[in-house]
């Protein structure tokens, strides 16, 4: 099995999540096919990662609607949703995971597969929710 580092299990979380968006197929099946066409490497920490967005996927959009202008997920882009749930699923269950890396990690993932002017969209909602916690936690 590939060793695969947090960066590249975050990027290979995000594909499989996508490619989930569109098919109905089971999550075995999806790493399955993944792993046969050797395109995305899926190791137990990117199985985990998937397994848990698309089980907390109800919690993380109604996190994501109560922070965004849009309000409405149906308007948010399928590739900015699935990188806000990965963002707010890190924050929420890896709090080890200093705050400042998971927000520059959304946005290194949205400059690569979003459009230029979704990065300051997800950028904006990963702040205000946040400094949401940070006023949560005082």
């Amino acid at each position: 099995m590939m060793k695969l580092n947090r960066q590249q299990c975050r990027e290979n979380t995000f594909l499989l999540l996508f490619e989930a968006s569109f098919r109905d197929d089971s999550l075995e099946e999806l790493f399955t096919l993944a792993e046969d066409l050797g395109e995305i490497a899926v190791n137990p920490q990117v199985r985990d990662f998937v397994s848990g967005v698309i089980a907390e996927t109800d919690s993380l959009d109604e996190i994501i609607s109560a922070y965004s202008p849009k309000r409405a997920l149906s308007r948010i882009a399928r590739v900015n949703l699935i990188l806000l749930r990965m963002a707010i699923y890190e924050l929420k269950y890896q709090p080890e995971i200093p705050v400042n890396i998971l927000i520059s990690e959304a946005v290194r993932l949205s400059e690569l597969y979003a459009a230029p002017e979704d990065t300051a969209f997800i950028n904006g909602i990963l702040g205000n929710y946040t400094r949401s916690l940070n006023r949560e936690a005082q």
